[in-house]
């Protein structure tokens, strides 16, 4: 399906089923299909987000005054509660939504947590990382190239080794600060995730660091602190990237304990590497929570049984 056609075919979206439902991130995930082109009754699978757009503090002078309806629910001693509808406004789209189709199979995940010791890694995670599709990620590639979202790259370190580059990430509405999104993205395929990470990668992680600082300030002026870097194991896709978010941004739940590791404790782990030998992140146990649908989901928890506390 072409892209430019989404706008058109998406109000033609055929409902299965609802996949999740997120009432602190407001957000819905539906499982359903949509058409190739506009009213052709050939459709794909898709799998789409939806969420509530954050509100942004531009709109803050004139955004009760403009409301279209308001509706008393209660009120107590000082306590009044209400429901709103905001005047529709081309500056201030309600809802973001993202989109993955073709899409496969995909029901809503029940989370565990395993340890992954470095014996575990070896004998299960590695082997499995290994034989991901490339296909899948070709669209991390197609950035890295300059073959998509070019336009968008706020920085680039054309390095072979230990470039990257930063561009705001798919989950941001490009507008509104508070929700803040961008993501850093090593140019090396040999970075898939964090436990490839050796000492001689602490210059690329500082360098990320401190143009990240820069960008955020020049940009956005917004002041040093203001994000907060992090990286996922695991991750949702095998090549190395760093999340940027707004340091005031809870909408995610990937910056949870459990999957999230800050880049600042990356970097300082790193540094207590000797100058020889197996790096840090090779001799860790990692503990994490593994949704039911990943395909370590069965091999971990089978191993789960034989560690020893």
């Amino acid at each position: 399906m072409s892209n430019s056609l989404i706008p058109e075919t998406i109000k033609q979206f055929t409902l299965e089923r609802v996949l999740n439902e997120d009432p602190v991130t407001h957000r819905l995930t539906l499982l359903g299909y949509l058409p190739l082109i506009p009213d052709s009754d050939k459709k794909e699978p898709a799998i789409i987000h939806v969420e509530k757009t954050a509100l942004s503090k531009d709109f803050a002078s004139d955004l009760l005054s403009t409301l279209s309806e308001v509706k008393l629910i209660d009120h107590t001693d000082i306590y009044s509660w209400l429901l709103a509808w905001l005047t529709q406004s081309q500056e201030r789209p309600e809802v973001k939504i993202n989109i993955i189709c073709p899409a496969t199979e995909y029901t809503a995940q029940q989370t565990i947590i395993v340890r992954e010791t470095p014996e575990l890694f070896e004998q299960i995670v590695k082997p499995y990382i290994a034989a991901f599709p490339p296909k899948r990620i070709q669209w991390v590639y197609d950035i890295l190239s300059g073959k998509s979202e070019a336009d968008k790259v706020l920085y680039k370190d054309p390095s072979d080794d230990y470039g990257y580059i930063i561009l705001p990430d798919m989950k941001w509405d490009l507008t509104t600060l508070s929700s803040l999104y961008l993501v850093a993205i090593v140019l090396s395929r040999d970075i898939r995730s964090l436990r490839d990470l050796r000492r001689r990668h602490i210059s690329m992680l500082r360098s990320i660091r401190r143009e990240t600082t820069r960008i955020i300030k020049e940009k956005w002026s917004m002041p040093e602190g203001s994000t907060r870097l992090f990286v996922h194991y695991q991750p949702s896709y095998y090549h190395f990237h760093v999340h940027i978010v707004n340091a005031n941004y809870t909408g995610t739940i990937g910056s949870t304990v459990g999957q999230a590791h800050l880049l600042d404790d990356i970097i300082s782990l790193l540094e207590l590497d000797p100058e020889d030998g197996p790096s840090i992140f090779e001799r860790l146990t990692l503990t994490y929570g593994l949704g039911d649908q990943h395909g370590l989901f069965e091999p971990m928890t089978v191993a789960q049984g034989n560690l020893q506390d």
